[in-house]
């Protein structure tokens, strides 16, 4: 079936054929109703996917974003962690959470749970553990729940990160290097570690209408983004 599609859309010209070496995938409409998929109830690591559910019980906890901590506020923290995927600022952000550490991550358990989501589970807010886990249909309610959050859509488009320390400008770059390039997306978060592959969620607005995109398992770093945009395009 898949070598099928892929003629098709090679055909027509749509996009350019590729082979997709994500062991799991799928793009669903704007309400989350999957047009087209593969393995997409496979339970896998979700590496730095992760710090969109640390970052969304940050901001329920309505703390101060722009208080300081250490040389950084939780705004220009909670930019770093969505924008350049910083393990060290979803950390940081985690550990100044009412509670600490484990009050933070029980709370990203607690918040999929409540929304029905059964096979995801977080050992650590940044996704650098491979416990981590989730499958692709739940990642679908996850995009459609981090668009719920402006700062999480606001973060999403920005190509980069600008933080002036001291006297210098640092600049921290977007991990989806295609963000800045188009104007369409919605939200954004890649993630990579050895255990999960490439993986990316997006929603973005395509000619063909919303769509989100879900990839795990791709075989790098460099192949999850092409891999993506073909995918939403089906």
């Amino acid at each position: 079936m898949f070598k099928i599609i892929l003629l098709f859309f090679f055909l027509v010209g749509n996009v350019n054929a590729i082979e997709l070496t994500a062991q799991s995938w799928l793009v669903a409409d704007e309400k989350g109703k999957i047009i087209q998929g593969e393995n997409t109830k496979a339970i896998r690591s979700i590496a730095s996917i992760t710090k969109l559910v640390s970052a969304m019980v940050v901001l329920d906890a309505k703390q101060n974003l722009d208080e300081k901590i250490n040389q950084f506020t939780r705004r220009e923290l909670l930019q770093l962690s969505i924008v350049k995927s910083d393990n060290n600022a979803a950390r940081l952000l985690c550990e100044k959470y009412p509670g600490g550490l484990p009050a933070c991550i029980a709370a990203m358990n607690k918040k999929v749970h409540l929304q029905g989501f059964m096979y995801t589970r977080f050992t650590d807010p940044t996704g650098l553990d491979a416990g981590n886990v989730s499958n692709a249909e739940e990642l679908v309610d996850l995009v459609l729940l981090s668009k719920d959050y402006p700062e999480l859509i606001e973060y999403s488009k920005m190509s980069e990160v600008k933080i002036k320390i001291r006297k210098n400008w640092m600049v921290f770059n977007n991990t989806n290097p295609i963000i800045g390039k188009r104007h369409d997306f919605i939200i954004s978060k890649t993630g990579y570690i050895k255990a999960s592959g490439g993986c990316i969620v997006m929603m973005l607005d395509t000619d063909i209408g919303r769509r989100i995109v879900v990839v795990l398992g791709s075989k790098n770093t460099k192949t999850r983004i092409p891999e993506a945009e073909f995918i939403s395009q089906m």
